[in-house]
């Protein structure tokens, strides 16, 4: 019986660890990421809508690394893209690229390590086998 209410209290322990590690708040490098995530996908799906006027073809290229520093340019080449004002996917998802311009140069400027300066990758990104196209 002692061992059982042993076991009962390691799993209870186990189980409150794993519910604290879940609910510490999101960090500087965590919101970038999940935000340059969100923004990559937007893109993808407005590329792919059949609904959005014709001028999204003419958008700039939108792959967002945050490990390369090219990032940055690539971010503001977008938000400043003349046309498509009046679609209105387009200028939700350049709130959502000038959000994370903010962050990145503004809250998380001390927080961003950059690996690479390579603009040319944000061009034409190769994707890991993990990833998936």
């Amino acid at each position: 019986k002692l061992l059982t209410m042993k076991m009962l209290l390691s799993l209870i322990a186990l189980l409150s660890a794993a519910l604290l590690t879940n609910a510490a708040p999101p960090t500087c490098y965590s919101r970038v990421l999940s935000l340059s995530k969100e923004i990559t996908e937007s893109f993808k799906e407005l590329q792919t809508s059949k609904a959005v006027d014709s001028c999204v073809e003419m958008l700039p290229r939108l792959y967002l690394d945050i490990h390369n520093y090219c990032v940055l340019a690539k971010l503001r080449d977008f938000v400043a893209y003349p046309r498509c004002e009046r679609v209105l996917e387009v200028s939700e998802l350049k709130e959502k690229a000038r959000s994370l311009y903010t962050i990145m140069i503004s809250y998380c400027r001390r927080d961003l390590v950059f690996l690479t300066d390579d603009c040319s990758a944000l061009e034409n990104p190769v994707l890991s086998p993990i990833e998936p196209s």
